[in-house]
């Protein structure tokens, strides 16, 4: 299999990037001690520090149970020449490591050769996703290699996009307001987005403002109050000092320096609840992705992070080159 790295965020999120439409196997190992694994498409990065990953799993899988019970499962991101095994370890009622060239990995788990990526975990959350059951795990080991990965899209190991027709160029381009218009589409899909996630953290007793204070920490820990204000403002919304001292008396934050830019660092408590918040986020995220096919899900993050680049003004990023997720 590939070589095993130390924890290098550059190197993880190289190993991340291998991950191009979602073609994986998860394996794990049963309580009766039998290797369990099936064929995966709903994989996505959650965090890079701590290193997380997730995945979803239908509640109607055969395989739902241990895998619920399982304390540690792998992800295998399929090198191109991986497709027959793809298609192995999709069918069901089958011995699907019969033949297979595996070895024991954390817990005993079954780790498969020639891919490239290989990521350990541990089992942090399970969440309800529709009709599947979302698994966030925390990487505890990994090994990547420079083979392409495999890429399946509309029924076929291929890339591919469908060229919208006339009707819909002319329709995407028509001058007038209407329910076509990006000024009315990307803000009505965000509030339908980000209503899923307010309830989700208000219930953990945080504000939008404070919600935004550790998402932006999360990702870039010590940053001034304006920074933050700065990436927070094109919502019509400031983050207020009471704001800032509701989080540092919860002990989410440290805040020193000059009242009205002070220094925000998160606490390790901040850091848990920051990372329950942003796993939640993800797994909303990857059941809404999950309803698109996989080519799409791809385009769509490739087009508006497009839009993003093309209509940039100079706000502040939330990650920079370093703590890209």
């Amino acid at each position: 299999m590939a070589t095993s790295n130390e924890f290098d965020t550059r190197e993880f999120r190289n190993a991340l990037g291998t991950f191009t439409t979602g073609v994986t196997i998860v394996t794990t190992l049963a309580a009766d001690g039998e290797p369990v694994g099936l064929t995966a498409n709903s994989f996505n990065s959650v965090s890079l520090d701590p290193p997380m990953v997730l995945w979803s799993l239908a509640k109607t899988s055969n395989s739902l149970d241990v895998f619920k019970n399982a304390g540690h499962w792998a992800v295998h991101i399929l090198a191109d020449d991986q497709d027959a095994l793809s298609n192995k370890f999709a069918k069901k009622g089958e011995n699907k490591f019969a033949g297979i060239d595996w070895q024991k990995g954390v817990g005993g788990i079954p780790l498969l050769s020639g891919c490239t990526s290989v990521m350990q975990c541990k089992t942090e959350y399970a969440y309800e996703g529709g009709d599947h059951i979302i698994f966030v795990g925390r990487v505890v080991d990994f090994a990547r290699d420079d083979k392409k990965p495999l890429v399946f899209v509309q029924g076929r190991y291929a890339m591919a996009a469908g060229k919208p027709t006339d009707e819909e160029i002319q329709s995407a381009t028509v001058s007038s307001f209407s329910s076509n218009a990006l000024d009315y589409l990307l803000p009505r899909a965000h509030y339908q987005i980000y209503v899923q996630v307010r309830d989700h953290h208000e219930r953990l007793g945080l504000n939008d403002p404070e919600y935004f204070v550790l998402c932006s920490l999360s990702a870039r820990n010590d940053r001034h109050h304006q920074e933050i204000n700065a990436m927070f403002s094109p919502t019509g919304h400031c983050i207020t000092e009471a704001d800032i001292d509701n989080l540092v008396k919860r002990n989410l934050i440290t805040a020193s320096g000059e009242a009205g830019d002070q220094l925000l660092s998160l606490t390790d408590a901040g850091k848990e609840l920051a990372m329950k918040v942003i796993a939640q986020s993800k797994a909303i995220e990857a059941d809404i992705l999950g309803q698109f096919e996989n080519w799409e899900a791809v385009m769509l993050k490739r087009l508006l992070t497009r839009l993003v680049e093309i209509t940039d003004t100079g706000l502040p990023a939330m990650w920079n080159s370093g703590h890209n997720g």
